[in-house]
């Protein structure tokens, strides 16, 4: 069979790859066409343009660009549109790709989503776009099952592939520390993976961990960020950095500070007791805007508050500081995040998130085409 798979950042990169290489197990004859990555490439695919090419974040740049996302949109369509593919598989970033499902599902083809738009976070209204132009949704998140079991629209659990991810680390034998045991405490900074992130939330993470005795601060760098941008945050502070191997570091974590994200599960999963914090302009407009009471895939997954969360202005050095030094010796808050864990990983199930998507992807297909 024939799957169109669009990714739009590097996260989706990565998910649509590894869920490529379930299907391409199961699909002999899988021919693969993207928008995507070096990952979605490599995995087989296609690659009709990267998504470098149209990763723009944030109000101001998108509407500085429109005419290259509305002209990369346009392509995508027309690309589908002459491949006749037999269904297309969007993965995340919906704002580009409801666009596409709308356009495609006109044509007829069937359009699956992986990783479901965070619509219960913001942007409920698009529930609509999704009853009308989505087939199938395949979720990551158990929460979103119910979620959209009450706005009368069924979507598919198949698991998180961060625990694939992390549990595939695990297991690699082969794979060295990446930072030597000098007897101090590692205490992981992840600050995010964009700039405007990183500028934010790091100087507010380096002021709150000074004064603490016999830890040993070091910096999980974003892919993609230059070394120098850290370098203008940092100055002079002795941080260790460490790039592309963020797992490497939380393995060798006892604690963390943690823009919130994707990285808070990741934290979860290694068994790093963790403080989230993000610092947000005008806090109070942005809590009117979010529609969930928390914002960390850990507690959201566990409907509890397992980790703190700093957010907007309770982000701040004092607050930071009190809420990480528990965490630094065996204290009952730091063994009640890591019971915490331990439910939330339940909650998740085990591994296999991809081969699950992708053994009821050519289900399904395959019961359309013997109707056909």
């Amino acid at each position: 069979m024939r799957y169109y798979l669009v990714a739009g950042e590097a996260s989706g990169d990565l998910h649509a790859s590894n869920l490529m290489k379930s299907i391409a197990r199961r699909d002999a004859s899988a021919q693969f066409r993207c928008f995507g990555g070096d990952l979605m490439q490599a995995a087989g695919g296609k690659l009709v343009k990267h998504y470098r090419e149209l990763a723009y974040m944030g109000f101001w740049p998108v509407l500085t660009h429109l005419g290259t996302i509305l002209g990369g949109a346009n392509l995508c369509f027309r690309d589908i549109s002459e491949w006749k593919p037999d269904v297309v598989i969007l993965v995340d970033y919906p704002g580009f790709n409801l666009s596409i499902a709308k356009k495609v599902h006109k044509l007829g083809i069937p359009v699956y989503y992986y990783i479901s738009p965070k619509i219960w976070a913001w942007k409920s209204w698009r529930i609509k776009n999704i009853r009308r132009d989505v087939d199938e949704l395949f979720s990551i998140l158990p929460f979103e099952v119910e979620y959209f079991k009450r706005h009368n629209y069924s979507i598919r659990y198949v698991g998180n592939p961060t625990v694939d991810e992390v549990t595939a680390f695990k297991a690699d034998k082969n794979r060295k520390p990446v930072l030597s045991d000098d007897g101090r405490r590692v205490i992981a900074l992840l600050a995010g993976s964009r700039r405007q992130e990183i500028s934010r939330n790091l100087p507010i993470m380096l002021e709150a961990i000074k004064n603490i005795d016999c830890i040993r601060p070091v910096l999980a760098c974003a892919p993609g960020i230059e070394p120098e941008f850290y370098d203008s945050i940092i100055g002079s502070t002795d941080i260790e950095k460490v790039y592309g191997n963020t797992f490497g570091v939380l393995e060798s974590a006892y604690a963390a500070l943690v823009t919130s994200g994707t990285a808070t599960l990741e934290t979860a999963l290694f068994d790093v007791p963790q403080v989230v914090c993000y610092w947000i302009p005008m806090s109070w407009a942005a809590r009117l805007l979010v529609r969930i009471r928390f914002v960390s895939l850990v507690n959201l997954v566990s409907f509890s508050e397992v980790v703190p969360e700093l957010l907007g202005d309770d982000m701040n050095v004092q607050n930071v500081h009190e809420h990480l030094v528990p965490l630094l010796s065996d204290t009952a808050e730091r063994r009640m995040q890591l019971e915490g864990y331990e439910q939330m990983k339940t909650i998740l199930g085990p591994a296999g998130a991809p081969d699950r998507a992708a053994e009821q992807i050519i289900s399904l297909l395959e019961v359309k085409a013997d109707k056909a």
